[in-house]
């Protein structure tokens, strides 16, 4: 059916142009239309645009987009036409801003989000991409709560025999019986926080005459802002799991699922996240991006993007040198993410946190410090089969250099170290013991409690690998009591280039510097150089300042979004995963410990790796194939490679079939 609409334009449009009443009207039109409406809008031909006629869909990609010359009325907050007059939000900038009755999605800028708009891109729980990826990437999602996006049941599939679903709610901003205001105390009210303009106060961060304590995080809720949180009697919003589930994890296990209960984060809805990360609206031979190659490397949040465009725009300077605002700033901001580091490991002290460009670098680090230093001729290093070759490497140098020897924990069948055995390696020849948390090409994940508290027991150190953790599962790295702890920015939706070492602060202090220059030293002549203390020892020259800031951006992000959700969302689709991939004729799984993360290694019978990962690739599917960086464990159950898909809080069900079917349709050939 036609729908008639205003198209008087006023005195002070420029000519040709609606005004912008038509146009929130024709963006209103545009997305009751879809996905896939039966009667699609068709606007009558006496809307003129600065063509002449404007046409519906597709034709509207390719005429409007930013057609208001500069200084236009029309010209928004972000540019020109990326904005109508007296809209109450600025476009990117405010979560759900664009969604909001106030601030409908602005027909001028549909021409810069073209890729997003066509008729594939819709979300598997029936929200199409046109309307939410406009939704920038901090929390809260206002976005998904003005929309009424349901709210996601993590992983699970509708149970066998078409059993009904919980009768509660489908709309997490809704009361018990799915109508507004049912609640007790009536619907809360969505608070959007307002700004006009990218400032610091966007990132929360203070203005030009506050102190960096002055202002928390615009989007950090207390436990009290959560709807229903410390209400008489109604509890914090919390995951799909129920208690019972939520009882099972063992306590004082630092390396089991955390057990989840009340939380201050937001319900857990999958397609909110991943309105949060842009690039996952790429397209791939035609088909939308399937990323299952985390384990190699995590995408980035918008939030995390924007951050490291601030830092350049705004605050770009060395650090720890100068007088001028810049320098403080930048100081500021380094330290600052230096301190999201500490609190988010649960390190006692920022003091205790070294930036490195990733885990490499950070075991290399410790080997040529601590190691040169204290592991001599007889002395022995342990590490397990599971890993990678960082941590393989380093150790083998060490032990080349000083006579020390190199001793490996065995792994079962599973793929999960064996204790017993491990307990007969240790004696008092062992200096230093390193292993991983999880295993990047099998996804076990390690006792590493135990290993390190075995490691006490006859005077050795022990060293965490937490770059496959850290993004799966909350870390403390008091909790565990490892002597040092290692992982990379870019494995927990960071940026590249930067990592952490955490060491005790007494370890620290006794270590030699690994590299000599600025920033390192209190002072230095021709006869003598004094060294600064820890962290500053081991960051000499000029740091990769801008991605540690990303860092903290990311690190702020998880937060957000809340670690337990994240494990736990991710447990269910990983055994989802298995459930649906193990059966397939042909593939065997690489890896079958009870204590996984997000990993599936498999192969397919008949198929090399190569084959089998250019296979998906062809259907946007990303995996990694080959050995990655963990050869002697793969050798362990025969293979030289295998493919391995591997998960993260944003990836879904529906991926996951995609996969599977990829698989199904090669193992069918053969």
């Amino acid at each position: 059916m036609d729908t008639a609409l205003p198209h008087d334009v006023p005195s002070g449009t420029p000519a040709g142009l609606p005004d912008p009443s038509t146009l929130a009207q024709l963006a209103n039109a545009f997305f009751k239309a879809l996905p896939g409406g039966e009667a699609p809008l068709t606007t009558p031909a006496s809307v003129p645009d600065a063509g002449g006629v404007l046409p519906y869909a597709a034709p509207v990609l390719a005429e409007a987009g930013n057609p208001a010359p500069a200084g236009s009325p029309f010209a928004g907050p972000g540019g020109t036409g990326t904005g109508i007059p007296g809209a109450a939000l600025p476009q990117g900038h405010v979560p759900g801003g664009n969604l909001l009755p106030a601030a409908p999605t602005h027909v001028l800028s549909l021409g810069n989000r073209a890729p997003s708009l066509v008729p594939h891109a819709v979300a598997p729980n029936g929200v199409p991409d046109t309307v939410t990826t406009v939704a920038p990437a901090l929390d809260p999602r206002f976005g998904g709560a003005a929309l009424g996006v349901s709210e996601g049941l993590g992983a699970q599939r509708p149970p066998a025999g078409g059993a009904p679903l919980p009768t509660s709610s489908p709309y997490y901003f809704l009361g018990e019986s799915g109508l507004p205001g049912a609640a007790s105390g009536g619907a809360p009210d969505i608070v959007v926080p307002h700004w006009n303009d990218v400032s610091a106060q966007s990132f929360g961060l203070p203005g030009v005459d506050q102190p960096l304590s002055a202002q928390a995080f615009p989007y950090d809720a207390s436990v009290g802002a959560v709807p229903g949180a410390g209400a008489p009697g109604h509890t914090a919003s919390r995951y799909f799991v129920d208690d019972a589930a939520a009882a099972h994890a063992a306590p004082g296990r630092g390396d089991a699922v955390p057990r989840v209960g009340g939380s201050a984060h937001p319900p857990f809805d999958v397609h909110a996240i991943r309105r949060d990360f842009p690039i996952l609206q790429e397209r791939v031979n035609g088909r939308q991006l399937v990323w299952f190659d985390n384990a190699a490397t995590t995408h980035k949040p918008q939030s995390v993007i924007d951050r490291l465009a601030y830092f350049y725009a705004h605050e770009n300077s060395n650090i720890h040198r100068a007088a001028h605002a810049l320098a403080g700033r930048a100081t500021d901001a380094y330290e600052a993410a230096r301190s999201t580091v500490q609190r988010f490991i649960g390190a006692s002290s920022p003091d205790e946190i070294i930036f490195v460009r990733g885990t490499t670098e950070a075991i290399n680090l410790i080997a040529k410090t601590w190691g040169v230093k204290h592991v001599g001729e007889g002395d022995e290093i342990i590490v397990s089969h599971l890993e990678h070759h960082a941590n393989i490497v380093p150790w083998q140098q060490l032990a080349a250099q000083t006579g020390a020897k190199l001793r490996v924990i065995p792994v079962d069948d599973s793929g999960q170290v064996l204790l017993d055995e491990y307990r007969r390696l240790l004696n008092d020849r062992t200096k230093i013991v390193s292993v991983t948390q999880v295993s990047n090409a099998l996804g076990t994940v390690v006792p590493v409690r135990e290993i390190v508290e075995l490691a006490h027991r006859v005077g050795a150190k022990a060293l965490v690998d937490g770059a496959q953790s850290v993004s799966h599962m909350r870390v403390d790295v008091q909790a565990i009591d490892a002597d040092f702890f290692v992982f990379s920015g870019h494995k927990v939706f960071g940026p590249t280039g930067i990592g952490v070492v955490y060491g005790k602060r007494e370890i620290l202090e006794d270590m030699p510097p690994w590299q000599g220059g600025g920033n390192m030293i209190s002072d230095v002549t021709f006869e003598r150089t004094v060294f600064q203390p820890p962290p500053g020892r081991f960051e000499a020259g000029t740091g990769n300042i801008a991605d540690a800031v990303g860092l903290g951006a990311a690190l702020d992000y998880v937060t957000r979004v809340g670690i337990e959700n994240i494990a736990r969302y991710e447990h269910d689709l990983l055994a989802y995963a298995t459930s649906v991939l193990q059966p397939v004729p042909g593939v065997r799984l690489i890896g079958t410990a009870r204590d996984k993360a997000s990993v599936l290694s498999f192969v397919l019978k008949g198929y090399e790796t190569e084959e089998v990962g250019s296979a998906l690739n062809e259907e946007g599917i990303a995996v990694r194939s080959g050995h990655h960086c963990a050869q002697p464990i793969l050798r362990r159950f025969g293979l030289e490679a295998t493919v391995r898909p591997s998960l993260a809080f944003y990836n879904t069900c529906d991926e996951v079939d995609a996969l599977v079917s990829v698989v199904r349709r090669l193992s069918a050939r053969r």
